[in-house]
């Protein structure tokens, strides 16, 4: 247990270079905090005592903004950067020397039973505000670019970007489906643009009713 515990401080200064000091890691950094309440809690969960399991999780969430459920296994060498709203779900399962950032959910995709959470192998990375949804496998050695959301299996050794997620490089080889950050998706942009032409077509369509409307007047008049 201890020296699970001495990795877990290790792996932020591998990670973060601004971490200085072990008293400066151990009493500020909110990713460990919530890592070590997660250890607790997982031990009480695995010995069925739930309610207290849940009750440690809550009050790591409270203090750290880091939801993981205790159900959750999580591997050796775990790193949250910034880890403000990430969550965990319970039947989650994360592999060794993971890092993932602030705003990530590892999350299901509904009500589903059993198995309803991602399992994230080895060496994976999943950047701010990336949402790995259902019961699905991120392959290791793979990125998770910010902002994506990842919906289906994710092959080791793999980037993936964009909503839906798409893989852009694979094996080191860069796929001709590419997305460029500048290029993603953007669905409410989309319907804006869409309204636009629908009310761009409305005032035509009203303009010519109203010239028509004068023509047949002043034909009245004559």
């Amino acid at each position: 247990m201890f020296k699970v515990l001495k990795e877990d401080i290790e792996v932020v200064f591998d990670q973060d270079p601004a971490a200085r000091s072990y008293l400066e890691v151990i009493l500020t950094y909110a990713g460990l905090h919530a890592i070590w309440a997660h250890r607790l809690a997982h031990m009480f969960y695995r010995n069925k005592i739930y309610f207290l399991a849940r009750v440690i999780s809550q009050i790591s969430r409270f203090f750290t903004g880091i939801e993981i459920h205790p159900g959750a296994k999580i591997g050796r060498r775990f790193f949250i950067d910034h880890g403000m709203g990430i969550v965990i779900g319970e039947t989650c399962e994360i592999g060794d020397n993971v890092t993932i950032f602030q705003g990530v959910t590892l999350g299901g995709t509904g009500k589903e039973k059993g198995k309803r959470h991602p399992t994230i192998e080895d060496n994976v990375l999943i950047a701010t505000g990336a949402k790995v949804l259902g019961s699905i496998t991120v392959g290791e050695n793979s990125k998770i670019g910010a902002g994506s959301v990842v919906l289906k299996e994710v092959p080791a050794n793999s980037t993936v970007v964009g909503i839906p997620g798409k893989v852009v490089i694979q094996d080191g080889v860069r796929l001709k489906r590419d997305l460029n950050h500048g290029d993603l998706p953007d669905p409410t942009g989309n319907r804006f643009k869409k309204l636009e032409q629908e009310l761009a077509t409305m005032k035509e369509e009203l303009e010519s009713l109203r010239t028509e409307r004068s023509k047949e007047h002043d034909y009245q008049n004559l």
